[in-house]
């Protein structure tokens, strides 16, 4: 199989989303990961629900791909079984409650030590240092810390998007650093620690918005179907009871949308020429954009934004993800294995022609803990 990570062995002390992603796109490259869980329930999302065939959503679409390995990390036996897997790693990725590896005797920075071409992940929700690190972290508490949900919703009405986005960012920054450490170490020969803090994460992905503060002084004001930086720029009802997305991103772009709602007169007007006029007249704006759009059915709008080279897109519910049409004439979509038999899951996003992606099956929990416990008995 012609998979670029193959060859590499992961293994996790994972739960959640955060690794857990992190190492199922590792394992899409063709990584082996080898995920290791509490005998006691394993890994929380397997628990969330029963709508896949009796298994979790969550624990579907983040582990294929994975053998599953139930140690005790308390019991004296478990605990060798896992140093010695460690041993024969080149990636450990960890999520666990803060200070929970140090308590195990597995300090990153000392399984460095003892492993140098060791590469370690330690996601945490607020790094070691400072007044927080003590603090578990799950999405919603990081993007609250974070003032994601202060820029998401509207006046008075904050919201947490519905994406986990600071577990998936995340997983992602995670992964992506991954990916350089394995490089570096090919140049060096030295693996590294690598802390990732969600809430570095976030306030990353809050960096404009930390700009307008720091350099305009006013908090972004949260818009709904809408940014607080651009006008306009959100959603429409039409005639025909869909809702059309499309707006502008400069002011380029107003003149073509003045154009196309047939006002070009629009794009000469002071109040409305410059984007910083717009946004403090957002209500003006959408009031034209969206009494043009109340006129007209989807398809109308849709085909005359394109022509006008307006970007645009209809208003989906997750069904109408699910059946997209884009996603099917690509191909997006492969089989995986688990307990309950194949189940359909996307292919990841990133992948170079003529890589191939091993599948993989869902893990039973456990499923793979004796073949694992002769494979490391001779070590």
């Amino acid at each position: 199989m012609n998979a670029p990570l193959q060859g590499i062995t992961v293994v996790s002390l994972e739960q959640a989303i955060s690794a857990p992603l992190c190492t199922r796109h590792l394992a899409d490259l063709g990584a082996r990961v080898i995920k290791v869980e509490n005998p006691a329930g394993g890994d929380s999302t397997r628990h969330y629900d029963t709508v896949v065939r009796g298994m979790a959503a969550h624990f579907v679409w983040l582990n294929h791909g994975k053998e599953s390995a139930a140690l005790d990390l308390s019991d004296t036996g478990d605990r060798e079984v896992f140093a010695r897997l460690l041993a024969k790693a080149d990636v450990f990725v960890s999520n666990l409650a803060p200070g929970a590896l140090v308590r195990l005797g597995f300090a990153p920075d000392e399984l460095l030590e003892r492993h140098p071409r060791l590469i370690v992940v330690d996601i945490s929700g607020y790094g070691t240092g400072g007044p927080l690190d003590h603090k578990r972290a799950y999405d919603l508490l990081i993007q609250s810390e974070g003032g994601s949900c202060s820029i998401t919703g509207t006046p008075g009405a904050p919201a947490k998007p519905g994406i986990p986005v600071a577990d998936i960012g995340t997983a992602l920054y995670s992964y992506s650093a991954v990916l350089a450490a394995l490089y570096d170490r090919a140049r060096t020969g030295r693996g590294a620690v690598i802390p990732v803090a969600m809430l570095d994460v976030v306030a990353e992905m809050m960096g404009f918005a930390v700009n307008t503060v720091l350099h305009g002084g006013e908090e972004p004001v949260p818009v709904g179907m809408g940014s607080p930086m651009v006008a306009p720029y959100g959603a429409y009802p039409t005639a025909d009871g869909q809702t059309a997305v499309l707006g502008t991103t400069s002011d380029r772009e107003w003149r073509r949308l003045a154009e196309l709602l047939g006002r070009p007169e629009l794009a000469e007007d002071e109040r409305y020429a410059r984007n910083a006029n717009r946004v403090a007249r957002r209500a003006e704006v959408d009031a034209i954009v969206g009494a043009w759009c109340a006129e007209r059915d989807l398809a109308e709008i849709q085909d005359r934004a394109d022509a006008a080279g307006i970007g645009n897109a209809r208003l989906n519910s997750v069904r109408d993800l699910a059946e997209h049409p884009q996603l099917a004439q690509r191909k997006r979509w492969q089989e995986v294995g688990t307990p309950a038999g194949p189940v359909p899951a996307l292919l990841p996003p990133g992948l170079a022609r003529g890589w191939e992606v091993p599948g993989g099956r869902v893990p039973a929990l456990g499923q793979d803990t004796d073949a694992i416990r002769a494979e490391v008995a001779g070590s």
